[in-house]
């Protein structure tokens, strides 16, 4: 079938679109009645076929791969194809599909493209460290060019689930343990990816994952279980994934968890009662991979009966397990599912290739010339450089050691110092980890002659060789020196002498976080920690560059190692932004996302808990018959929002305009805050409010405004938020979306523990 003929076939396409305050929309009258036209052509099996989304035998993240994909294609038994790049392999499998099936309908391509495409950005929790909305913005929209620029069209993000259990190896992937933050990023990656018009070749349809509670699995362990009240979802764990579709997010996909008995992806009242009915959500929802077959294991029947349960909750589209292809005919005959269901399902799958504009143009996506010059610019890798510096947060400097001085020789030493592959970090699938630099490539590039630098090993990743390859999966690999432990270590500090100081690089491998990658101990590696002890006994300056993507139990370290920069997995440009930072070319403003816990046995440890009736006062750390620990204060080790600087700020005379916030009313918060050092830097001013007395019980602090602000040394500005009745607002009892009148307490700082703190009254 030729291109013509195809357009023939398929109707002429609107091409005008209606400009809306999220993502421009096409014309629904017309886009409803091309579709009604196309699907009264449909026969039932070409239906199911676009229900199918399967493999493109490239970069697959999942155990099962699909078969005899060209044929089905042809068959028009396929709707979408993942995890296929170039638009010269696009191309082909589109033209398989418009060309060679019946009624050449388009494919929809989609890709994991979690934290950018070619050019890597900060793993998402360190992007969340940025606080920096514009930036983060920014990283989805040269993602979306990136990707498209390849023949992609969709990307499996932003995944969205809140997290306060860092044992789970997927907290790399979120954006941590606070619903409004976690909120404003949802909304910030679903803007970039989808610009302001969808059928634009260089944007991207989001899909907003994990729905739901993904990140509260029991016990940290990936894929478990969930149980939850339906207050602390909805005030605690709902707000991201509403606020990605309130941003006009276009698809959903599933989670792997039951909640509270039901899976996630067979979860009727999930699927269609919050996300369609209460949120109003349009789009397609898609199950994570083989999660419809993984319903088997939880015990909800055999593939038949587990493929018409999904489909009736409200499920579309079916990834890789193919059993909506392989039983939804027989489970439609024998009245399992309905028409109905059916329609439904297919007709939001052609919604969202109309609204990409692939019926109009199915090749949109396949110029080999902008995968030519779009990809890895050096305006995209300058931008992935900044933000990484961005995303570093600087936990201690003691006797300010940083930054360090450009001369001299410095001593690098630690397994994580000359492996380029682990710097993208986890779910970093299209990066090319061949040609990542290294922190000690990056590091010369940025130094050239200035600094020497004496490199060793000095231990490998992990003491046991076995837990080191499950920890260096898919080309991360960090070889093993099998010499001696001592002999590792003194060949390190053979490599200390006259050096100036030392860059110790430790923590995990990239892949000891992502997908299936729990902990269940989430300190340094003891190997690591022996290095390090043995290094300060040097009595050099040491400053600690941690990579992981997790908060980290670092009690020890804090008490011991003068500076700890914490980067995370800062992308295709860790090596020069770790320099940039180290070296004083970039003053570290990055603050935790994520309480950093003293030792696992006080996880879940968050700062926005209830309090009991029994709390701790202030500054005890045990009281008999109150609620604490016999071993360990309740304190965590750095607090949400924390981050240091090269510079200080002094924060004072917090201010409200009013005493009474009257409903209809804003509450006006003024805060001064200096710059007291002598380096140029940026703050994160953290604003939080406590609801004293509630209906129900409300958390001692709640984030509700931040700002990322710009000082010169030395410089006082006057910061103002502004507070509004909707901003008090929670579910109470009864699940209604209410404030209520009473006293509340308001606290601004640099971190959710260090605060000024003032009093106001809502009045109704």
């Amino acid at each position: 079938m030729n291109i013509s003929r195809y357009s023939r076939l398929v109707l002429s396409i609107c091409t005008l679109y209606v400009t809306s305050a999220v993502t421009a929309q096409p014309n629904k009258q017309k886009m409803d009645s091309f579709i009604s036209e196309l699907m009264s052509k449909m026969t039932i099996e070409e239906k199911i076929g676009q229900l199918n989304l399967v493999t493109g035998g490239e970069a697959t993240t999942g155990s099962t791969v699909s078969t005899g994909v060209e044929t089905k294609i042809k068959s028009g038994a396929i709707g979408g194809v993942f995890s296929m790049t170039s638009p010269q392999r696009i191309r082909a499998a589109q033209d398989l599909a418009v060309k060679h099936s019946r009624l050449g309908i388009p494919l929809i391509f989609g890709m994991d493209v979690i934290h950018g495409y070619k050019t890597m950005f900060p793993i998402p929790i360190g992007l969340a460290s940025s606080w920096d909305m514009n930036l983060i913005r920014q990283t989805a929209q040269i993602a979306a060019t990136e990707a498209t620029a390849d023949g992609i069209n969709w990307t499996f993000s932003p995944m969205v689930d809140i997290s306060r259990d860092p044992r789970w190896g997927r907290f790399s992937e979120g954006s941590g343990e606070d619903p409004y933050l976690g909120s404003r990023i949802a909304i910030e990656m679903v803007k970039g990816y989808q610009g302001d018009d969808l059928a634009a070749h260089n944007t991207l349809m989001a899909c907003v994952k994990h729905f739901a509670l993904y990140g509260a699995s029991e016990a940290g362990r990936d894929y478990n279980s969930t149980d939850m009240s339906l207050h602390r979802m909805y005030n605690e764990y709902f707000p991201p994934y509403k606020a990605a579709i309130d941003a006009g997010a276009g698809t959903v996909m599933t989670s792997f968890n039951d909640i509270n008995g039901m899976p996630a992806t067979a979860n009727k009242w999930l699927m269609t009662d919050v996300l369609r009915q209460q949120w109003g959500f349009q789009g397609m929802v898609v199950t994570d991979y083989t999660a419809i077959n993984e319903l088997i294991d939880h015990g909800l029947g055999d593939l038949q009966q587990v493929s018409a349960l999904s489909l009736k909750a409200g499920v579309d589209m079916d990834m890789v397990g193919e059993g909506y292809l392989t039983t939804l005919k027989k489970s439609l005959s024998e009245g399992k599912v309905s028409q109905a269901d059916i329609d439904r399902s297919c007709r939001l799958i052609l919604e969202t290739k109309y609204k990409l504009g692939l019926f109009e143009d199915p090749y949109k996506y396949c110029d080999v010339n902008r995968a030519k010059n779009n990809i890895l610019t050096p305006a995209h890798l300058a931008k992935a450089r900044e933000v990484a510096g961005k995303s570093f947060v600087l936990l201690k400097n003691e006797q300010q050691i940083l930054p360090l001085a450009k001369t001299g020789k410095i001593a690098l030493i630690g397994p994580l110092a000359n492996s380029g592959s682990n710097m993208p970090g986890t779910w970093s699938v299209s990066a090319d980890l061949n040609n990542t630099q290294s922190l000690m490539a990056g590091m010369k590039e940025v130094l050239g002659t200035k600094v020497a630098i004496n490199y060793a090993l000095g231990s490998n990743l992990l003491d046991d060789p076995i837990y080191q390859e499950r920890a260096t999966m898919f080309g991360r690999t960090i070889p093993r020196d099998n010499r001696s432990e001592d002999e590792l270590i003194a060949e390190a500090l053979k490599a200390t002498e006259g050096t100036d100081a030392i860059i110790a690089a430790l923590g995990e491998s990239s892949e000891m976080s992502g997908e299936s990658s729990s902990r269940t101990e989430i300190g340094i590696p003891g190997n690591q920690q022996r290095l390090l002890k043995a290094l300060l006994k040097t009595g050099k300056p040491i400053v600690l560059v941690l990579f992981t993507g997790r908060p980290l139990t670092l009690t020890w370290e804090q008490e011991n190692v003068p500076a700890i920069l914490n980067t995370w997995f800062g992308g295709t440009e860790t090596g020069k932004a770790v320099a940039d930072v180290l070296f004083g070319d970039v003053n570290p403003s990055g603050k935790l996302p994520a309480t950093f816990p003293k030792n696992v046995g006080q996880i879940p440890l968050y700062y926005g808990a209830k309090n009991t009736g029994r709390p701790l006062a202030n500054g005890k750390w045990f009281e008999k018959f109150r609620s604490n620990y016999l071993d360990v204060d309740n304190e965590p080790l750095y607090p949400f929002g924390y981050g240091l600087s090269y510079s200080t700020f002094k924060y004072e005379n917090l201010k409200l305009n009013t005493a009474v916030l009257q409903a209809s009313e804003t509450l006006q918060v003024k805060v001064e805050v200096q710059n007291t050092g002598k380096y140029d830097g940026e703050e994160v001013v953290q604003l939080y409010i406590r609801d004293i007395v509630g209906s129900l019980t409300r958390p001692v602090k709640e984030l509700k405004g931040f700002q990322k602000v710009a000082f010169k040394a030395g410089e006082k500005k006057t910061i103002t938020f502004e507070i509004k009745e909707a901003d008090l607002k929670f579910y109470n009892e009864n699940l209604e979306f209410v404030s209520e009148p009473g006293e509340f307490e308001i606290f601004v700082g640099t971190n959710s523990r260090d605060v000024l703190s003032s009093k106001f009254e809502l009045k109704k």
